[in-house]
C-alpha cells in the first residue's frame, strides 16, 4: 500500500506513515481470527486531508488497490 500512495505522489515517512501534497496517510495491520484456527490479516488505511485533496487521491488509490488485488 505504500508502495501505491508513494506512487501517487507521496513520500513514506517510516513503515506506518505516508505523506504527500496537503495529505497524509497512516496504515496499520493486524492479525484478526476469522474461524476457529482461521485468521486474516486486517488493514486499516486512514486518509486525512481536505476533501477536494482527497477524493482524487483515494479514486486513484482504490483503482490501484483494486488492480493488484484482483
Amino acid at each position: 500500500m505504500r508502495h501505491y500512495l508513494v506512487n501517487l505522489g507521496g513520500e513514506e515517512v517510516d513503515e506506518h506513515v505516508v505523506t504527500g501534497p496537503d495529505w497524509r496517510v497512516e496504515t496499520s495491520a493486524e492479525k484478526v481470527n476469522v474461524a476457529g484456527s482461521m485468521t486474516l490479516t486486517e488493514v486499516t488505511v486512514t486518509f486525512e486531508g481536505p476533501p477536494e485533496t482527497l477524493d482524487p487521491l483515494m479514486e486513484k488509490f482504490g483503482r490501484k488497490a483494486m488492480r493488484a488485488g484482483g
